[in-house]
């Protein structure tokens, strides 16, 4: 049997309540509606579920087993929502351990700030397994790409601390630190067309390799050498003063950040992360 869900809402809220004036100012209808609503309901059941009376309503027998009933109902709604709701103000972003230390957890107090009621979390590694539960954000070659999933193509150039970069054109010869992808598959980092671009392909250079970004630049200032690296990841370095970027010429690299299949993952707070994402690294 079919019945209204309103008056079935109106009922419950009169039945916890004890009024239909009370259920009225909770449900922000006035109390004529509430009884309409209740008179519909009893006629739909052929049942009377309420006494009535001057100054009070009652909840007959059968008033009492469908209050249970509905109020039952209705709770299990509310926690079913609540639930999804939680769910919803959840980001799960999964992407490489060098973006991921780099560049979101030392921005996200910064989202946090802007919108205060989403929590993001964060799961590092070379390995991505992407589904529509998760913000896919990988390191990949940009001609293999839809434009759509990019949200930044890479650029390189040499980075140091302020003091070695004072030293750079006395040195007769220089380390520099660079990747060697733990992905075969990318291609690799463009120094040599770097240094052909800068005029320094004749110069002393020892170059020293690590699987990740990350790596490189912590190596490098420790030594106070040089690292070869992506221009994203080090964007909160140089905003810290820690890293300086030298006065040679960037250069474009095939490489792009991307999130696959983009389209897929827009939900309302996930657009809203992505598109506080895309700012922050097109600031760099």
């Amino acid at each position: 049997m079919q019945v209204s869900l309103p008056a079935l809402k109106a009922f419950e809220s009169a039945a916890r309540l004890g009024s239909f004036k009370a259920a009225a100012a909770e449900l922000s209808i006035s109390p004529t509606a509430v009884s309409h609503h209740i008179n519909k309901l009893e006629q739909r059941l052929s049942v009377t579920l309420f006494t009535r009376s001057a100054r009070k309503v009652t909840l007959t027998a059968l008033g009492k087993e469908l209050s249970t009933a509905t109020s039952q109902g209705f709770q299990s709604i509310e926690i079913a929502i609540d639930k999804i709701t939680a769910k919803d103000k959840q980001i799960h972003v999964t992407t490489t351990s060098s973006f991921a230390a780099l560049v979101l957890i030392p921005t996200l107090q910064a989202f946090y700030k802007q919108y205060p009621e989403i929590k993001v979390n964060i799961t590092s590694g070379e390995n991505i397994d992407a589904n529509n539960f998760t913000l896919p954000i990988r390191l990949g070659e940009t001609d293999k790409q839809s434009s759509a999933d990019v949200i930044k193509f890479e650029q390189f150039n040499l980075f140091c601390t302020a003091d070695t970069a004072a030293r750079f054109n006395q040195a007769e010869r220089l380390t520099i630190y660079t990747t060697n992808w733990k992905n075969s598959s990318l291609p690799n980092v463009p120094l040599q067309a770097w240094l052909e671009l800068n005029g320094l392909q004749n110069e002393q250079i020892q170059v020293r390799h690590f699987d990740q970004e990350l790596f490189g630049i912590q190596q490098a200032l420790l030594e106070n050498a040089y690292v070869f690296c992506s221009r994203t990841l080090t964007q909160g370095y140089l905003k810290a003063g820690v890293l300086t970027e030298l006065n040679t010429l960037a250069i474009n690299s095939q490489l792009c950040y991307y999130i696959a299949n983009k389209e897929n993952h827009l939900s309302r707070h996930n657009f809203m992360f992505i598109e506080w994402l895309e700012n922050i690294l097109n600031k760099s």
